[in-house]
């Protein structure tokens, strides 16, 4: 029975762990995780194509639904401005690429929109895990906002957004205010 034992305590439990945490959050100062995936056309965007200029990239629960159309708008809305500061913006969602086409076409969306339907890139970010919805801990998106240098690094990275007054809030973060 001793190598059986042996056998057991082999198996090391800082993986295993790791394992069952689905992401662990980023901070200032950490390389943005890379990714390359489909827009709402089902052509490749990576975060590479976005190399020498500032990405805002955000995850949000799903298109067509109050909210995330909500952030959308805002994000569009505010498009130009963000591009006259230096700024591209990313949203990706858990969605496929025709839902994202059908929600990009039906609200007049002028941001990029990414598909991540394996949710790889969301748990990279820290962006998919345990949350508290209407009082109860569920597992999904957490709605987060990532503001990336130009070399690839994380310069803010917000958790737990709200999808209404974060765009007007993150402007004004960023000191980006229209002239």
């Amino acid at each position: 029975m001793p190598g059986r034992a042996r056998i057991v305590s082999a198996v090391p439990p800082v993986p295993r762990r790791g394992a069952h945490s689905m992401s662990e959050r980023l901070k200032p100062g950490d390389t943005a995780p890379a990714f390359t995936l489909p827009d709402a056309d089902g052509k490749q965007v990576s975060l590479a194509d976005h190399a020498g200029r500032k990405v805002i990239v955000y995850f949000y629960p799903a298109a067509l639904t109050p909210g995330c159309t909500k952030q959308a708008c805002d994000f569009t809305d505010n498009l130009e401005l963000l591009a006259g500061a230096g700024y591209d913006v990313l949203g990706i969602s858990p969605d496929k690429p025709d839902k994202l086409d059908r929600f990009r076409d039906e609200e007049s969306l002028k941001v990029t929109l990414l598909a991540d339907p394996d949710k790889e890139v969301l748990q990279a970010y820290g962006a998919f895990g345990e949350k508290t919805m209407y009082g109860r801990t569920v597992t999904g998106v957490i709605r987060s906002t990532f503001v990336v240098d130009e070399e690839g690094k994380v310069e803010r990275a917000l958790y737990n957004v709200r999808a209404t007054g974060h765009v007007a809030k993150l402007l004004k973060d960023l000191g980006v205010a229209a002239v």
